[in-house]
């Protein structure tokens, strides 16, 4: 029993982890374009997606049921499984990460545990059905809605203002943005502080400590947030990069119209359950942002590189989740193997990025990855 419950004590830490890095991964999400824009300045833009980030894992849990019990048989699932799930999805997302490439923490924790339960306790305790319903077909969608949104909100935000001064547009769209980029916090907070929440929820009831079907107790919604709304102060400076500066020409208006779409349909998606990416949404949104303005500025080998990431999420942490299952499921010695890999790793990466740091200084330059905007006109 005792070494079940450090086991536990660990998959919960390793958890958090994820959680942690979920939230430096995604900061772009909510905060790129003000940043772009300089509706906010990138300490203040962090700061307040953090708490706003802890104030959305508040409002609700249906996304976190859905991983605690849709995409998996919880009774089949063991937890040296979730741990190996998680450290493939940590793994994942520090990569993407290093790359400066606003890939999808959601699917990243999904590939990761999809690949351990089915190394572990076989195909059959895999929800297929589950994921393609909750987690494909959304996947597929939501971006395209998001993009489409965006598109048409920043084409009537520019008609309605075309005989507006540009100054004025400009201010007053800049401040508009701190409402829609405070709004995407909030719903990045609900949707995705949900998915650890589910994940610890998940270890809880393999344990026994929670019953099947049971939800998130409070503590584990509070420790979500919180673990979450650190990481999103931290900055994922590399990926705001990219989002801001990198993917398209951000100006108010659309920064404005991309966040307000990003919330929409962020929010819609964790009221029905959906546990969709929020990085995708985001990019889709900005992706329209830049489509909908006359003469805007799309780079479309920026867009091709962050699409292959997207492609690659998946079965990537899946991969890693079902070798780290196979070498954990050996031991208490092959847990602590994952474990020192997995550390390394991560010291590597971040020795790594400090050959071409990115700080809230120098946010706003274009990435050196950029290559020679397309000129793209408004339908």
């Amino acid at each position: 029993m005792a070494s079940v419950s450090f086991l536990l004590v660990a998959v919960i830490l390793t958890a958090l982890a994820f959680d942690f890095t979920n939230g430096f991964h995604d900061t772009a999400n909510s905060m790129a374009t003000s940043i772009a824009t300089g509706a906010l300045s990138p300490r203040v833009a962090v700061a307040v997606a953090g708490l706003l980030n802890l104030a959305g894992a508040f409002l609700s849990t249906e996304v976190a049921k859905t991983i605690s019990g849709g995409i998996v048989q919880d009774s089949e699932v063991s937890l040296v499984m979730i741990f190996a799930g998680l450290i493939g999805a940590i793994l994942w997302n520090l990569v993407t990460w290093l790359l400066g490439l606003p890939s999808s923490s959601s699917h990243a924790l999904f590939g990761g545990l999809i690949g351990a339960v089915w190394v572990g306790a076989g195909g059959s305790a895999v929800r297929f059905g589950a994921i393609i319903e909750k987690i494909v077909i959304p996947a597929v969608a939501s971006p395209l809605v998001a993009c489409v949104v965006a598109l048409l909100a920043t084409y009537l935000a520019y008609v309605i203002t075309r005989r507006t001064s540009a100054r004025t547009v400009g201010k007053g769209f800049r401040a508009g943005q701190v409402g829609s980029a405070s709004l995407v916090a909030l719903a990045h907070g609900t949707n995705d502080a949900q998915k650890t929440m589910g994940v610890i929820t998940l270890a809880l009831i393999s344990s026994g400590v929670l019953s099947h079907g049971a939800g998130p107790p409070w503590w584990v919604v509070l420790s979500a947030g919180l673990a979450i709304a650190l990481g999103t102060y931290v900055g994922g400076w590399r990926i705001i990069r990219t989002m801001g500066k990198g993917l398209t020409d951000i100006q108010a208006p659309q920064g404005f119209a991309a966040e307000t779409s990003a919330t929409a349909v962020i929010l819609a998606s964790s009221h029905m359950g959906f546990a969709l990416s929020t990085t995708q949404v985001c990019t889709g949104s900005i992706l329209g942002a830049g489509l909908g303005r006359r003469l805007a500025h799309v780079r479309w080998g920026i867009a091709g590189r962050i699409a292959v990431s997207w492609l690659l999420t998946l079965p990537a942490a899946a991969a890693v989740g079902g070798m780290a299952a196979w070498v954990a499921g050996r031991g208490d010695l092959g847990v602590a193997l994952v474990a020192g890999v997995a550390l390394t790793a991560a010291a590597a990466f971040y020795v790594l990025s400090r050959r071409r740091p990115v700080n809230p200084e120098n946010v706003n330059e274009m990435p050196a990855s950029a290559t020679k905007p397309t000129a793209r006109s408004a339908a």
